[in-house]
């Protein structure tokens, strides 16, 4: 897996859901995002680095899985180029608390935190003006449905 790679000639800049990662690490992509993502200028949003470092503290040590499965995530992170990681505004947080809020209460999703964490990325790519790659249809199609200004790109896990 190599985040640097790409050509900037080969269409918008984009910046990648926590699940791309993940998808990543364990060889699920579809040969058609892994190609995108070998083409595309690939940016981090802090957001996705909290999620992924926040398995470091979920995932139980004592589990046999647990070490490997960080050593990657570790991995992963480090690949990262820090002139490619960039953290939303405090506007794009504001926004978030709303555009979540909203979803919640349209959708009776009121007990999914992970909800403002998607609405803050969404806003995060809407405000440096790339594309959001993700397979997380469910939530982030009702995010884009009340951001339409916002661009995601799906795809379905391999």
């Amino acid at each position: 897996m190599d985040f640097i790679t790409a050509t900037p000639a080969a269409g918008a800049e984009l910046v990648l859901d926590t699940c791309v990662y993940i998808d990543l690490l364990q060889g699920r992509t579809p040969p058609e995002v892994d190609r995108l993502l070998g083409l595309r200028i690939l940016n981090h949003s802090t957001i996705a680095l909290a999620e992924l470092t926040h398995l470091f503290g979920r995932l139980d040590p004592a589990h046999a899985a647990t070490r490997p499965a960080l050593a990657r995530v570790s991995e992963a992170i480090d690949m990262i180029p820090p002139h490619r990681l960039s953290a939303p505004s405090p506007r794009a947080f504001a926004e978030a608390g709303m555009l979540a809020g909203l979803v919640a209460r349209l959708s009776g999703d009121t007990a999914s935190p992970a909800l403002l964490m998607d609405a803050l990325l969404i806003l995060h790519a809407l405000e440096t003006g790339r594309v959001l790659v993700t397979r997380n249809i469910k939530d982030f199609d009702r995010l884009q449905q009340l951001e339409p200004r916002s661009r995601v790109m799906f795809y379905r896990q391999a």
